[in-house]
């Protein structure tokens, strides 16, 4: 039998470690192009929308976000209606979906039976992945029928004639409206709000809980002093994914939020949406004035979005170091 002289060895393991320091810088490297890569296409859609929106910027200025007109025909154009639009159902989708999906997240992690815990989860994941045009379709034929004979009738009689709040709900019951689209991105948001509430409720140390109930806490008293005092961060970060959800949302709100540009008080009026009317509009804008002002519509919404991302991005890498630590 032949042996291996250590001079040998040492050279056939100097070339695996150069093969493997070779193979190591290939793969950052290939990884940081990636990285760039995705930053050049984020650099490029941000340069493309403000080219498009310039003219529009030149021609109204600032006040292009704060003026509230949209005639096509005099060529004058504002973006309030539309950023209204956004705002007043994203805020109604949170009001909606924040408490659903915080009930949904203490049920899976504090009081559910662990034979219905995973069904129960998948289920509500699964919400996610219906196409949003299918939430569009039920709740235009399906949603806004029962609001306009039900809901929003008892609304106008009741809430409608209070003194402070009463503007909010002033109206014909049409059915279809911003309460209606404010449903929906509701619906469509919860699946990942309660994901991450229930992901960050799941990241408390049972140690915590276990030390409450043997002081004699109710579940409620853990789940409010405990959990959420634990992962607050966590659960702020998925409210502003939510949040960045609703904001972007098109196909859905454009066949229930009635396509008005116009600001109303009411949540039962029509109104319209940054994305809907880009949707709906894009196709038919003649000028070049135009399709700047819906190119500008879509610089203004990628602004806001961005930014809540950014912000619940921070949120989140905030909780995971204190986890950490």
């Amino acid at each position: 039998m032949s042996a291996v002289t250590p001079e040998v060895g040492s050279q056939t393991g100097g070339r695996a470690a150069r093969h493997q320091r070779a193979a190591d810088a290939g793969f950052r490297l290939t990884t940081q192009a990636f990285s760039l890569l995705v930053l050049a296409i984020l650099g490029g859609v941000i340069l493309s929308l403000i080219a498009g929106a310039l003219p529009a910027l030149h021609r109204f200025g600032f006040g292009f976000v704060f003026a509230d007109v949209w005639n096509p025909v005099t060529e004058r154009f504002g973006a309030l209606a539309p950023l209204y639009g956004t705002l007043a159902t994203s805020l109604i989708a949170l009001l909606i979906g924040v408490p659903v999906s915080f009930g949904i997240a203490v049920f899976l992690t504090e009081l559910c039976p662990p034979v219905l815990r995973r069904p129960v989860g998948i289920a509500i994941e699964l919400l996610a992945g219906v196409p949003s045009i299918i939430y569009g379709i039920w709740g235009f034929f399906v949603l806004a029928p029962i609001l306009q004979h039900t809901v929003q009738p008892f609304l106008i009689g009741t809430l409608g004639r209070l003194p402070l709040i009463g503007a909010l709900f002033a109206g014909p019951p049409y059915g279809i409206g911003l309460l209606t689209a404010g449903l929906i991105l509701a619906i469509m948001v919860l699946p990942f709000i309660a994901s991450v509430m229930r992901d960050v409720f799941e990241t408390v140390p049972p140690m915590l809980k276990e030390s409450a109930y043997g002081l004699g806490a109710t579940t409620w008293e853990v789940v409010s002093k405990v959990v959420l005092s634990h992962s607050r961060t966590g659960v702020a970060g998925g409210v502003m994914l939510g949040l960045g959800r609703a904001l972007g949302e098109t196909m859905a709100v454009t066949f229930v939020i009635g396509n008005a540009h116009r600001v109303a008080a009411s949540i039962l009026a029509p109104g319209t949406t940054i994305s809907a009317s880009i949707a709906n509009e894009f196709t038919e804008a003649v000028g070049d004035l135009y399709t700047s002002s819906l190119i500008a519509l879509g610089l203004i919404l990628f602004v806001i979005t961005f930014v809540v991302l950014a912000l619940a991005k921070l949120q989140l890498a905030r909780l995971r170091r204190k986890a950490g630590g």
